[in-house]
């Protein structure tokens, strides 16, 4: 085989495995693991621990950050803090359950997926327009005085 056949073969097969790359990364509405997430999706814990990961106990936010009837995004932690009444802070993951895309806005009293404009509640991270059909798993936080930690 001369030296161009081989370098064809090679870039061909490199090709091959870019596209398969890319196609695969346009989501997946395939079974979700038992946080409601597709099993496959970025930042799936597969259910095994809580959204956010390790980070449990740190400070996230000051409860002043939190708009009331609003939210606040927290993407390095994979997370999303509301607080739908006065003094009431929930938080939920910050993965889509769509095609897990990352949320990026909270908006008129939703969660809002900028990949597809799936929707979810403030109050409980229910689906509040789709195409999602799986309400966003919930979070662990504690609120300490007015100090928002996950965990």
């Amino acid at each position: 085989m001369g030296d161009t056949t081989r370098r064809r073969t090679i870039l061909a097969a490199g090709a091959a495995t870019v596209a398969g790359g890319i196609l695969s990364g346009c989501g997946n509405d395939g079974p979700a693991d038992a946080s409601g997430a597709p099993s496959d999706a970025p930042g799936s814990t597969g259910g095994a621990a809580p959204a956010g990961g390790g980070a449990a106990g740190k400070a996230l936010a000051q409860t002043s950050e939190i708009p009331v009837g609003g939210g606040k995004v927290f993407k390095d932690q994979k997370v999303v803090v509301t607080q739908p009444k006065a003094g009431e802070f929930k938080a939920f993951s910050a993965t889509c359950t769509h095609q897990g895309c990352s949320v990026a806005t909270v908006a008129d009293g939703n969660i809002v997926c900028p990949c597809h404009q799936s929707m979810f509640k403030v109050t409980d991270g229910t689906v509040a327009g789709g195409p999602a059909t799986r309400p966003l798993p919930a979070a662990k936080i504690t609120v300490q005085g007015d100090s928002i930690s996950l965990g």
